[in-house]
């Protein structure tokens, strides 16, 4: 690469009309880059939401979702299919490995579903999922004055926010909806013989419109359409029913010639609400907003704002949940450590050098190398995010080092030559040290790509991470061939001579000679270091990644299945009132009746609530008061109530801090109690929270078991009975009418609800043999069933879950299992499988461990390449082996946890460990090579000219991760374990270099060593 340099000290002005373009792009692409939390990674997962009116979660398992699973499971690659049957509703998640076709997939499932046969009026929908997906916002929104709120938002802001480039969806929770309602006497709907199905028929037989051929005349053909249709509500009150009866038994109805619906039915306009919302307990919209999956969260959570605050006039709203918010802060919070890093790094150098001109050149790489690298960054359409940024802020140390080295040689070349700055000497100084500064960039690079060996959203999620840090490393190398030897030319005009050798540098001369006299004791006392550095590991706990505190809470209550709207609303009241009376709390949305956070499902006997908590408040400790205080309410008002509080989940990889018990038994009795002694199991134990069970409690059901002789004798069908019993015991959905100019949803009910079993086997069935009761026809039974059947791969199970308190998952895991299998005296039907986030924990360390091991190898190879010579790479190499005892010591002083953010510095220090261990062999090879020095002579000069730039190498990257380090913000999620990771072992290994490097070299070259030493 000395051409490099040669080129651009003959084309200065290229080079800085270049360097100034680079610096434009760099700035307009960083201001471009989209600005998100997270990486945009698409989850190989597909998840199918199946609708099947008013089935029991047996029917849809049995009618549909086993045949589902059955045609799914044949699709290539699948990892692992689980299904959840419900009433009504069933939920089948696939999950893939990753750089699976997704959209090929898709297809395929499409293609499946269509070839299951399932039953006609079963809706599917297929949805997937990335961070992308999760919503942006949750605003709570209030009429001003006499402002009609749901007309304003459903006519003009709902339409302007969807016009937004960037918006997903928006949804509105408590909307009410205008109901044209239908209320039939049942006595007289009796008499005439009419069912509920048979009115809504009718009512739907007035809607038509057909082409009816067309009218020939001697200049035209005029076609011809048949239509009617009610206009009106009054309309609507007058049409004619006719029965499908007729008078063929003595006791069968009369029919009337002419009824009119009013004549059997009531109809008003009535206005229903399926769920309500409210805000620190005032009743409000609830609006939700997610974004498409590649636009910038940030852009378009401003925009959504510009948009409500133009409406200030006719309502007001507040931000429950703002991802936006969050993202600013976690963004603001990596800029302002990077530049704490890049200040701190420039002041180390400053320290060693003492020439503000050489610091100034030596830093220009930190702007240069970052703004190249955003432009790298938006051409590959990457975000701006924690993993960005934290690249970023690792990398700034690490972007001085090549500047460093290049600088301090011609800054000491120059002091030493009587003919001053010249472009020869700036050439030769350059490229004296060029094979170093190159060798040791490429080993810091190469690191990096055995991460694609680590599978899993583990690789995806640190790609990012790793791509930055690359591209600014490959910047910093170019720069300190091309930019910094231009500006050394221009700056340093006149230099003070050379100062005699520095009491530092004869001090550690002395060192090493000492050292090279006692090889045996220096590897030894080494080796104890390495030794009691392990010992720390018990001590440190093991996590995937360490749990950062939220100040949103997410809880819910899930009172009985078949608990109403109205209660599940007066319960959510008193709890919300108490919610209030808590001084930590800052505010709260409610919502009763809505889709539940992590099913998606609508539930009436559901409510769920985002809790903003004030700064400074204990959460761990709060939330177990928070708990206690529902669990009292919810005892007393609806016992049998499931109640959940935890943090909120801001998405990123996995914590894998969860413990998942599986239980599978064909004999369902028993899988729930196993399930229940598991579940009481853990929530006695301490280092466990937030235990979940999925195997729900039995509900009471009523069977209708229809006698098919009895049926047929009296000319009916199962379908008819059916229909006859849910007429009267559900509003039948006439569909969307429009009457008197507006849409409206019509729907018919009976005037009187069956209060017991003993009215139900007493429901008139319309036959050709007249009227008779459902007893007469199937017998009527109650029985205990489950509300729902899960089941995973096919095999019915039931999951017990619980997240770890502490770091130390992996013991945690293994002592819960144990136990469980050891002293819970479980039904023997029953098999259980343990496990959770700490295999996969395992499994990700073990590919970081592998992908060090190809890293290392990656290194050798390039030293090999490099140097020419098999034994120099292994002393360079011999450097890594000490990396573990200020790493390790460093997480022990700061109480952090063995983690990924942990491996991933301890992968990093493979390459900028090995750099300074290149300067300084590189110089020791210079010194036998080109100026024919003994082997002891050329360590000792190497290590005395080498020791600025190696400790001011390493001082400006441990400098620049001190802000990371010290951080107690949330958002940043990996900087701090992998900052006192790198910190702890360059500091470690730096020490160490600078006396076992000049011992491994002469133990290399031990007999020419011996050689030379009796010739003397």
């Amino acid at each position: 690469m000395n051409f490099l340099t040669k080129f651009s000290l003959k084309n200065a002005a290229a080079i800085f009309i270049i360097s100034f373009l680079l610096i434009v792009g760099g700035i307009y692409s960083f201001s471009s880059l989209k600005v998100d939390l997270l990486p945009n990674i698409e989850f190989p997962q597909l998840s199918i939401e199946i609708v099947y009116p008013g089935a029991s979660p047996q029917d849809i398992n049995d009618q549909v979702t086993s045949k589902l699973e059955e045609k799914l499971k044949s699709i290539e690659g699948l990892k692992q299919m689980q299904s959840s049957s419900y009433e009504s509703i069933a939920i089948i998640n696939l999950e893939f490995p990753f750089h699976t076709d997704m959209d090929e997939v898709e297809r395929q499932v499409d293609t499946l579903i269509k070839d299951a046969k399932l039953p006609e009026n079963v809706q599917t929908k297929i949805n997937r999922f990335s961070f992308g997906t999760l919503p942006i916002f949750n605003i709570s929104l209030f009429a001003k004055k006499d402002v009609d709120l749901q007309k304003i938002l459903e006519s003009e802001v709902i339409p302007e926010l969807n016009k937004i480039n960037g918006i997903n969806s928006v949804s509105v929770g408590g909307m009410k909806e205008e109901v044209v309602q239908i209320t039939v006497d049942k006595q007289k709907a009796l008499q005439a013989g009419l069912t509920l199905s048979q009115i809504k028929d009718q009512i739907n037989e007035k809607y038509i419109s057909f082409p009816a051929g067309s009218v020939h005349t001697d200049a035209l053909q005029i076609p011809i359409r048949v239509q009617e249709k009610l206009e009106t509500v009054k309309e609507l009150e007058n049409m004619t029913l006719t029965s499908p009866f007729v008078q063929s038994a003595p006791d069968a109805p009369q029919i009337k010639p002419a009824i009119k619906l009013k004549d059997i039915a009531t109809i008003e306009t009535v206005a229903d609400r399926s769920e309500f919302t409210r805000y620190n307990l005032k009743e409000s919209l609830s609006m939700a907003v997610t974004k498409k999956q590649d636009a910038n969260t940030v852009e378009v959570a401003d925009k959504v704002i510009h948009v409500l605050d133009s409406y200030k006039d006719q309502f007001d709203y507040t931000i429950g949940f703002d991802s936006a918010e969050g993202i600013k802060k976690s963004v603001e919070s990596l800029v302002r450590e990077g530049l704490l890093g890049a200040l701190f790094a420039s002041i180390s150098v400053l320290v060693f050098l003492r020439n503000v001109r050489a610091t100034i050149i030596a830093i220009v790489s930190i702007p240069l190398s970052l703004l190249v690298a955003s432009i790298f960054l938006n051409r590959m359409d990457i975000s701006l995010n924690v993993m960005t940024l934290g690249g970023m802020a690792v990398a700034v140390g690490r972007v001085v080092d090549d500047s460093i080295v290049v600088i301090e040689n011609i800054f000491r070349r120059v002091r030493k030559a009587k003919t001053g700055m010249t472009d020869e000497l700036i050439e030769d100084s350059t490229k004296e040290i060029l094979k170093a500064i190159t060798s040791s960039t490429i080993t810091t690079v190469v690191v990096f790509l055995p991460l694609g060996f680590v599978g899993g959203i583990t690789g995806e999620f640190f790609l990012p991470f790793a791509l930055t840090i690359v591209f600014a490393l490959f910047m910093s190398l170019i720069v300190a061939v091309t930019i910094v030897p231009i500006l050394a030319k221009f700056s340093f005009k006149k230099v003070p001579p050379e100062e005699k050798e520095g009491v530092l540098q004869r001090v550690y001369g002395q060192i090493i000679a000492w050292s090279l006299n006692r090889k045996a004791m220096i590897l030894a006392l080494s080796v104890v270091l390495l030794g009691g550095s392990f010992a720390l590991v018990p001590a440190l706990g093991f996590t995937f990644l360490p749990n950062e505190e939220q100040k949103t809470l997410v809880a819910s209550i899930e009172l009985p299945s078949s608990t109403s709207l109205e209660k599940t609303n007066d319960v959510s009241l008193k709890i919300e009132n108490m919610f209030d009376e808590q001084k930590e709390i800052k505010d709260v949305t409610a919502a009763i009746g809505s889709r539940d956070f992590r099913t998606g499902l609508k539930r009436q006997n559901q409510a769920n609530y985002f809790i903003n908590l004030k700064d400074n408040v204990p959460v761990a400790s709060f939330m177990k008061k928070l708990e206690k205080n529902m669990k009292e309410i919810v005892e007393t008002e609806a016992p049998g109530t499931k109640l959940d509080v935890r943090e909120m989940d801001v998405g990123g990889p996995p914590s894998n801090n969860n413990i998942d018990i599986d239980l599978y038994s064909t004999n369902l009795t028993s899988l729930q109690k196993a399930a229940k002694q598991v579940e009481t199991y853990l929530n006695q134990r301490k280092d466990l929270k937030y235990v979940t069970n999925n195997f729900s409690e039995k509900q009471k059901q009523i069977i209708i078991d229809i006698d098919p002789e009895k049926a047929a004798a009296y000319g009916v069908s199962g379908f008819q009975i059916m229909g006859t019993i849910a007429d009267a015991t559900k509003s039948v959905e006439v569909g969307e009418l429009k009457l008197d100019g507006t849409e409206r949803t019509v729907q018919l009910s009976y005037n009187q609800n069956l209060d017991s079993v003993d009215e139900l086997k007493n429901t008139v069935i319309f036959t050709k043999r007249g009227f008779v009761p459902v007893s007469e026809l199937a017998s009527v039974k109650e029985v205990d069933t489950y509300t729902s059947i899960q089941k995973l791969d096919g095999k019915v199970f039931a999951r017990v879950s619980a997240q770890i308190v502490g770091d130390n998952i992996q013991k945690v895991t293994n002592d819960v299992i144990r136990h469980v299998k050891n002293d819970l005296d479980l039904p023997n039907d029953v098999s259980l499988e343990g496990g959770g986030g700490s295999d996969e924990t395992v499994q990700t360390f073990q590919e970081l461990g592998m992908a060090m091991l190809i890293a290392i190898g990656l290194v050798y190879i390039t030293m090999l390449v490099t140097f020419g010579k098999a034994r120099i790479p292994f002393i360079i190499l011999s450097s890594l082996i000490f990396v573990p005892i200020g790493s390790l010591l460093g997480l022990y002083i700061a109480k952090e946890p063995l983690s990924i953010s942990v491996m991933i510095g301890l992968l990093m220090l493979i390459g900028i460990v090995t750099t300074n261990a290149i300067v300084l062999v590189d110089r020791i090879g210079q010194n036998r090579e080109q100026k024919g020095m003994t082997v002891r002579e050329a360590i000792i000069e190497a290590g005395k000219t080498r020791l600025r730039p190696i400790l001011m190498t390493a001082f400006a990257t441990v400098a620049a991760l001190i802000p990371l380090a010290l951080t107690k913000e949330s958002g940043t999620l990996i900087s701090k374990g992998l900052a006192i990771t790198v910190i702890g072992g360059l500091t470690s290994s730096t020490l160490l270099t600078l006396i076992l490097i000049p011992v491994m070299y002469e133990l290399f070259f031990i007999r020419q060593a011996k050689a030379e030493r009796i010739k003397q």
